[in-house]
């Protein structure tokens, strides 16, 4: 059944069945919808599949800083830029259950691990599934973000309790060369394939306003709207711009185009959660509540995710009340 050309968002019984097979004709016809009809059809995809006023609450702790041999373009912790952070040395297990333990205190029913590495080796699998281990038994979800994996290791990180592996696509595959060189598009389909075959849910979304084009954040959610199944849990970021980055001087995106993004995402694949993530610290409340209303089902919480300033827990908490979002239970998630 084809899209309606003069009302591409008009028949949402139909946008809310999952599909595979989007153009980006069609997703630009719904991503340039008036903006109206596509926040109203957004939240209407939403509340077929999810609870409107339920947000959840994850944390992410960056477990190994700095020293990354990738050129990411947008990444403080890439050995490739001038930013004037130290590289570490992988946290000790008992330190990140500790601060996991306090994220659950705080109300996060997922805790996020993050390592700045090209791909996990053998020598810190131990350790890793360790941690996951010790946030699983505290009945959080537990993700990790550990670069590229090889044979076998998502394996063993689903033995640990993994439940979600997190491995962005960034942006579309033209624009992804003027981001990064160190590894390809087809790096990061590869091991999102060896995720989905050990059996964890994918977690896999992108960065926007690097300086790319509407085309290119349509060619973005295509790539992810076509991944069968669709990730379960889609990041959607806004960068945040790190002086001695390559995308440091890159023009600030327009709060209306990321909230066009947000409800495309949602309309294109109506059962993942869609993640409100990276750069809400730059954002005003109307412009975060807009992001709910278009489907955003999730947020970070914490003062810093990886290396980059968050709102603290009081703006969030004032957030939630003005809004009457009420935050995910952990039975509720999974």
């Amino acid at each position: 059944m084809p899209l309606n050309p003069q009302n591409p968002v008009s028949d949402i019984t139909y946008l809310s069945r999952p599909r595979h097979d989007w153009t980006r004709d069609e997703a630009a016809a719904i991503h340039n919808a008036p903006f109206n009809d596509l926040i109203f059809a957004a939240q209407s995809v939403h509340r077929r599949r999810h609870d409107a006023n339920t947000v959840q609450k994850a944390q992410l702790l960056s477990v190994k800083t700095g020293g990354c041999p990738e050129d990411c373009g947008y990444c403080s912790q890439s050995a490739f830029h001038e930013t004037g952070l130290k590289a570490s040395k992988l946290t000790p297990a008992a330190e990140v259950l500790a601060a996991a333990q306090r994220a659950k205190a705080g109300g996060a029913t997922r805790f996020c691990m993050g390592a700045a590495w090209r791909g996990l080796k053998d020598r810190d699998l131990p350790a890793v599934c360790e941690m996951i281990s010790g946030v699983k038994a505290l009945g959080m979800e537990t993700c990790v973000t550990l670069g590229m994996l090889e044979d076998g290791q998502a394996e063993k990180l689903k033995a640990a309790g993994l439940d979600f592996y997190n491995h962005n696509l960034d942006t579309s595959p033209e624009f992804y060369g003027e981001i990064i060189t160190t590894r390809t598009y087809a790096d990061r389909l590869d091991t999102l394939a060896k995720v989905r075959a050990a059996g964890i849910h994918v977690c896999c979304g992108g960065i926007l306003g690097m300086g790319e084009g509407e085309a290119d954040r349509i060619g973005l959610l295509v790539e992810l709207a076509n991944l069968t199944p669709h990730p379960e849990s889609v990041p959607i970021n806004h960068l945040v711009a790190v002086p001695g980055t390559k995308t440091a001087s890159a023009q600030p995106l327009d709060g209306l185009d990321f909230v066009r993004a947000i409800a495309t995402a949602r309309i294109m694949m109506p059962e993942s959660v869609v993640r409100l993530s990276a750069g809400r610290e730059g954002m005003s409340r109307e412009l975060q509540a807009l992001c709910f209303l278009a489907g955003a089902g999730s947020i970070f919480v914490g003062e810093e995710l990886l290396t980059t300033p968050n709102p603290d827990h009081a703006e969030d908490a004032a957030l939630f009340a003005a809004l009457g979002l009420s935050p995910a239970r952990a039975e509720t998630t999974a």
